[in-house]
């Protein structure tokens, strides 16, 4: 049994928790990614309805998750600060004006609907619902160019691989969307979202093709990790679930193509994990056992997230439930 004593000596249970809170961290990052995914490619998507009625189907679609969706990447930002602490500075000094421009495009993201509503004003609405089309394309491109710049260990803001990733990510929240977008809407509306979401779906096939071989191509260190078996088989993944996704769509399988899409979200993310492994900051050379913290601070809290993570699950399991099911065709963003 494990004392009190021993947790300032060993690891807990004797499990190896740097790299647990290694997968832990990315695994946050994949719950965000999929769940706040789903409403950027909302209002991605926004840019193309000309129909108000549409338009306020859209907003009414997301309006009881977006804010909700948005706390996993702040446990992100926790997690990382927390359990790599010399990482969360190194990244956050090293991009600290992507930071800045990624947290302001979420606030315009988040704005946006609220203002959107404010006023019946045609120039008003134009205004805000180019905001939140500009808020929810700009936030997972700059998303995708900071976890590239963290993969490759660029020093520099804009990279090759970077905006190659950054636009990778943003086509697959179109699909991500797309697919939400099938569970809550019907009609002529479900029906275009499902054509969208079949197109961004192979966009976004080329996209992870592309950027592979741009990181194959442009980053010799990384080289011998595409020979990985892991490697090679997510990507098989990957296509096989591009595939399901696309049959799911074609026969309104919608519950099936959500669930694909959060495969493909959480496959890329294990796919950018498994490159970056075993180091968490490869520009300052550091590896995971190198940045993870000491071994009673690191038990503690890992005590503490087996008891408080279940609970934050649970609560997204009760609020999914309670907004199940199209939204009625009547509803609104308020």
């Amino acid at each position: 049994m494990t004392n009190v004593g021993s947790l300032a000596t060993k690891p807990l249970f004797g499990l190896p928790l740097a790299e647990l809170w290694f997968a832990l961290l990315f695994f946050i990052f994949g719950m965000f990614l999929f769940l706040d995914g789903f409403d950027f490619g909302v209002g991605v998507l926004f840019a193309t309805r000309t129909d108000d009625h549409e338009k306020e189907q859209l907003l009414a679609a997301v309006g009881p998750f977006w804010d909700g969706n948005e706390v996993w990447l702040v446990v992100f930002g926790g997690a990382l600060f927390a359990a790599f602490p010399s990482v969360y500075a190194n990244l956050f000094s090293r991009y600290y004006l992507l930071m800045f421009a990624i947290l302001a495009a979420l606030g315009l993201r988040g704005l946006a609907p609220e203002m959107y509503e404010e006023r019946e004003d045609d120039r008003w609405r134009t205004l805000w619902g180019y905001s939140f089309v500009i808020g929810s394309t700009v936030t997972p491109f700059l998303l995708g160019l900071f976890v590239m710049n963290w993969l490759i260990g660029a020093t520099g803001l804009i990279t090759p691989v970077g905006v190659l990733g950054g636009l990778t990510v943003l086509v697959l929240t179109v699909v991500d969307g797309a697919a939400f977008l099938g569970l809550k809407t019907r009609g002529a509306l479900r029906d275009d979202m499902r054509n969208r979401g079949v197109r961004a779906a192979v966009g976004y096939l080329g996209g992870v093709i592309i950027t592979l071989g741009s990181i194959y191509v442009t980053e010799p260190a990384l080289r011998s990790s595409f020979r990985s078996p892991l490697i090679v088989a997510l990507v098989i993944l990957t296509a096989t679930l591009i595939g399901i996704y696309v049959v799911a769509l074609r026969r309104n399988r919608y519950y099936a193509a959500f669930a694909a899409t959060a495969a493909l979200v959480f496959g890329l993310v294990a796919l950018v994990a498994t490159l970056l492994f075993p180091y968490v900051d490869r520009t300052a050379g550091l590896t995971i056992r190198d940045a993870i913290i000491s071994t009673l601070p690191l038990n503690l809290m890992s005590i503490m997230t087996s008891v408080l993570l279940p609970i934050v699950l649970m609560y997204f399991v009760v609020l999914y439930s309670a907004f199940s099911g199209p939204i009625d065709t009547e509803e609104t963003y308020r």
